[in-house]
């Protein structure tokens, strides 16, 4: 996943505006660092995604975003 992807995701799952403050704000535990943090420490963009996707209790069906639907297989 690219960077641009992951704020695409965020953007459309919490919000323009919250996105942003959320990946400045809330502290990933598994990480101990924001998403913003954590991109900027090298974490990969997909695994940033799913851990906050994770903690924030996201439907795992959104998870590649609202419109499209994960493969089951």
């Amino acid at each position: 996943m690219r960077e641009s992807r992951f704020w695409s995701l965020m953007e459309g799952e919490f919000g323009e505006g919250y996105a942003h403050v959320l990946a400045g704000e809330l502290v990933i535990s598994e990480y101990q660092l924001t998403a913003r943090q954590a991109l900027e420490a090298g974490v990969q963009p997909r695994q940033v995604w799913a851990s906050l996707c994770l903690q924030q209790d996201v439907p795992e069906e959104r998870w590649l975003g609202r419109d499209i639907t994960p493969k089951r297989g």
